[in-house]
């Protein structure tokens, strides 16, 4: 990650764009924190880079990672689609609404949850079509009516058309769920 303390300007923006580069999703209060700078001097360094702000970056990584769908249609995933790597590795983000929560408890329904990581698993495979065929899963703490939940797997292991895949979803950094995924690629 990026190194505390702080940089002369011009060390610091060839800092910050490396940092950028290899997470896009860093926000401009996160950065000035951890450059011990001011929003205004971070927004002004993005600027001077040619580096447009989270919404746009966001925009960019996500019609990338789109492209490259393989095994789903982009109706059916569950969730923004923020990188995916066919084969290794993918994530995506979900909102939670409204109309996604228990009415009295206030909290995401489980197959909300379940939907979003089922679908970026299946998404990693390098096939037109996959399914699940088994899945581990354990919820580990309710997720509230508008956290924003983050989920990424990673393919651990390929046989032939046998895929095993790892999801863990988290709020912030605090994981919620978590399940190991067997899938199978379907060539026609």
């Amino acid at each position: 990650m990026i190194e505390m303390g702080r940089y002369h300007k011009e060390e610091r923006r060839k800092v910050l764009g490396e940092a950028l580069s290899k997470h896009p999703f860093f926000t401009d209060e996160e950065l000035s924190e951890r450059f011990k700078v001011s929003v205004s001097t971070i927004r002004l360094d993005r600027s001077e880079l040619g580096i447009p702000e989270l919404r746009e970056r966001t925009r960019a990584v996500a019609q990338e990672a789109y492209s490259t769908l393989k095994s789903l249609d982009d109706q059916e995933l569950i969730g923004e689609l923020l990188e995916l790597i066919i084969g290794e590795r993918a994530c995506s983000r979900l909102v939670i609404d409204e109309s996604m929560v228990l009415t009295k408890a206030r909290v995401a329904r489980g197959h909300y949850l379940f939907a979003q990581a089922n679908s970026l698993a299946i998404a990693l495979v390098d096939a037109p079509m996959a399914l699940t065929g088994s899945v581990e899963l354990k919820f580990i703490r309710p997720v509230q009516l508008g956290e924003v939940v983050i989920a990424k797997g990673t393919v651990v292991k390929r046989q032939l058309n046998k895929y095993w895949v790892q999801v863990t979803v988290n709020v912030n950094s605090e994981e919620v769920l978590r399940g190991n995924w067997i899938l199978f690629a379907l060539n026609d």
